[in-house]
């Protein structure tokens, strides 16, 4: 599945972000919120940002998993002109597919794409 820019329909995740993703979410799992190992091609998270991703996951009250393999079915991305925006559904270990979301921005640069975090919420 490739990135295509399309300002029109959302598009599924490229194959390619696909594993950034999993990385993200996996540290995520494990309560990593501010993503210190770091992860090739994901910008560093700001300390506001993890703390609402912390307190967002802990008053959601269930334990996240790593992703899904059916969670490309629903999570989708759309291209806004400079940047495409994402949304990947998480998972979690009682629900399955919950409601909570991961929202990022993929920008291209010189070196490459660029995913950064946004929030992680309730849609």
């Amino acid at each position: 599945i490739l990135a295509i820019k399309d300002e029109e329909d959302q598009r599924p995740i490229p194959s390619a972000w696909r594993p950034a993703f999993r990385e993200i979410v996996r540290a995520l799992a494990r309560k990593d919120y501010g993503l210190k190992a770091g992860i090739p091609g994901v910008a560093p998270l700001s300390p506001k940002i993890a703390k609402q991703i912390k307190e967002y996951v802990e008053d959601y009250g269930e334990t996240l998993v790593e992703l899904s393999e059916k969670t490309w079915a629903s999570s989708c991305c759309l291209w806004m002109g400079k940047h495409w925006d994402v949304l990947i559904d998480l998972w979690t270990k009682r629900e399955g597919r919950s409601d909570l979301a991961l929202r990022a921005r993929v920008s291209e640069s010189k070196s490459g794409l660029v995913i950064r975090i946004e929030m992680v919420y309730v849609p």
